[in-house]
């Protein structure tokens, strides 16, 4: 939420009753702290002024949001039913403000950009190249956890991320796709495997995989480590990590296998451990996502820079509904 800046515009739809975007503000808020003062403190403003613009909305709608005693705050139904319905819709429109302003003024503010794994030369080139084409806005670069790729987009404390495929998330939309890297497996150094050339998806059987935790979506927890090899042996599942260097420690240890991209190995190389190609599953791919209803002139700036760095080549497949055709980057 914003402070005293924030859009006072009417909101008339079907010739209802005007609505202040201020007072969907505040309830929104409250709705979150379900405390005045702290409500005052997160928009600048007094709690009589919070209790005023709560007033005025029950007064537009006709019934009570929210309950109050000197004990306790919370919303009624009817509070909670208008909340649920309110924020996409009071998100898309703030999304929809910020991003005119942003074309009027040029791309400035602040970028944030996740990344999991690893910020390698691709992802690096494209952040020079948005920063030397938009001077006048701040970028900062964060490292995703790997059991958690999409969290901070929902969240907003990233803009955009830099993160493994599939997605299939409704709420998120991606853009650019970096060109598929071949899979390897990291065993540890004295593991009968670590002295072979390269591995077909079939010796996988019997191996544990160690792979991602929650709170990652399932569907994309078991794209990173499949439950089964292509003629459909199984695979055993191994232990569940929170972050890549855990992962790297547990195959150290010889607890399993993991798989990883080509590109994570060449920054990640360690002598306990060694990186076997594996012929016969799934290449890796990072695609660049973002929060559909957050998708503003920064956003789409920086997707450019990752189309511009490279050349694109083909559309992506089968990495989620919202993909918008932006293609691969090579």
């Amino acid at each position: 939420m914003s402070g005293p800046t924030s859009p006072t515009a009417r909101v008339s739809p079907g010739g209802a009753p005007g609505l202040e975007l201020r007072e969907l503000e505040c309830f929104l808020v409250l709705a979150e702290e379900l405390h005045f003062g702290r409500t005052g403190e997160r928009l600048y403003v007094s709690q009589s002024r919070v209790s005023q613009l709560l007033r005025s909305l029950e007064s537009r709608i006709g019934a009570r949001l929210v309950d109050r005693t000197s004990r306790r705050v919370r919303l009624t139904p009817l509070g909670q039913e208008f909340r649920a319905s309110l924020r996409p819709a009071y998100d898309a429109l703030r999304a929809t403000v910020d991003s005119a302003r942003s074309a009027a003024r040029g791309v400035e503010g602040r970028l944030t950009v996740g990344f999991q794994g690893t910020a390698n030369d691709r992802i690096m080139r494209a952040m020079e190249t948005f920063q030397a084409r938009h001077p006048r806005c701040a970028t900062e670069i964060v490292e995703l956890p790997l059991c958690d790729p999409f969290g901070a987009l929902h969240s907003g404390a990233v803009d955009v991320a830099v993160a493994l495929l599939p997605v299939a998330d409704p709420d998120l939309a991606l853009g650019a796709v970096f060109p598929a890297q071949p899979q390897t497996l990291a065993v540890a150094a004295g593991h009968p495997l670590a002295a072979r050339a390269a591995l077909d998806a079939e010796e996988l059987a019997g191996l544990p995989l160690i792979g991602p935790d929650g709170p990652a979506p399932a569907y994309w927890r078991a794209a990173q480590t499949p439950a089964a090899t292509p003629r459909g042996r199984p695979i055993p599942a191994g232990p569940r990590v929170s972050t890549l260097q855990e992962g790297l420690t547990l195959a150290a240890a010889g607890r399993g296998g993991m798989l990883l991209c080509r590109s994570t190995t060449e920054y990640h190389g360690r002598r306990d451990v060694v990186f076997v190609p594996v012929d016969g599953v799934a290449p890796s791919r990072l695609g660049v996502v973002h929060h559909a209803a957050r998708e503003t002139a920064r956003v789409r700036a920086f997707q450019a820079a990752v189309r511009d760095v490279t050349p694109v080549t083909s559309k992506a497949a089968g990495c989620g509904e919202r993909a918008s055709g932006a293609g691969d980057v090579t």
